[in-house]
């Protein structure tokens, strides 16, 4: 397995940060993962953890997101490591290889920013779980409500942001499904209803999307800051976004 670099954190856009530093553990510890992808098409996390030697299997809907993580992975030489499938998360038992040994699941899934839209978290979830071996853990990442909530209001549309605390739809007339948000308690509850173990929730990109367009802003510093936010309140409950592991038994 190639030799990691000293943490992903210190790479990859800062507004995922607190993401990496709770996967650095896991992911730089030396051995070989077999990782599952749900829902990351484009290659996002998937090609840099090929690039640290694991083998990632990602499964999307989107043809041309398979399309863009086929070339990206090609392109930084890891294409051998990185497979995807097309399909859907509630679907994983349909398209993914049937496993007599459930020692023979995967060591590590994601699940970044998938249950505001599919048609069942929790039965997403529990799909994932039953991918995993028996010790395995599943990254989620989910949107937060609290942060949509002041996103909107701080661009100047209240009505929005109160419909998004009361958690209604904040365009109702909208072609498109609105999107869910989670609370804390939400993604607990839905990972603990996957029958998996949580550990500490965290708040991901607390500040990060604030500081992006200005100028002068070190990324490094950017990087070491959402880090030390990212498991402090009441930083992390303004969070653009909430992230934890979860471990199956």
């Amino acid at each position: 397995m190639p030799t990691p670099p000293a943490s992903m954190t210190e790479q990859l856009p800062a507004r995922t940060a607190a993401v990496w530093a709770a996967l650095d553990p896991l992911v730089g510890a030396g051995s070989t993962l077999r990782v599952l992808d749900v829902g990351g098409g484009s290659g996002m996390f998937a090609v840099p953890l090929a690039r640290l030697g694991h083998d990632v299997t990602v499964v999307d809907p989107s043809a041309d997101a398979l399309a863009t993580l086929r070339r990206r992975a090609d392109t930084d030489g890891v294409g051998a490591r990185v497979h995807g499938v097309q399909g859907d998360g509630d679907l994983l038992h349909e398209v993914l290889p049937a496993v007599d040994d459930a020692s023979a699941g995967y060591d590590l899934a994601l699940c970044h920013y998938v249950l505001e839209v599919v048609d069942d978290p929790a039965v997403t979830l529990r799909e994932i779980a039953r991918a995993l071996r028996p010790g395995g853990q599943v990254s989620v990442a989910t949107v937060n409500r609290a942060g949509a909530v002041l996103a909107r209001a701080v661009a100047g549309h209240p009505v929005e942001a109160l419909a998004l605390l009361e958690d209604r739809d904040p365009a109702p007339g909208r072609a498109r499904p609105a999107r869910r948000r989670f609370s804390p308690d939400d993604l607990l509850a839905l990972v603990a209803g996957a029958a998996l173990t949580p550990g500490p929730w965290r708040g991901v990109s607390v500040v990060a999307e604030l500081l992006e367009g200005m100028s002068g802003a070190d990324p490094q510093a950017v990087r070491a800051l959402e880090v030390a936010l990212a498991e402090a309140s009441p930083y992390r409950d303004v969070a653009t976004g909430l992230h934890v592991l979860a471990a199956r038994a």
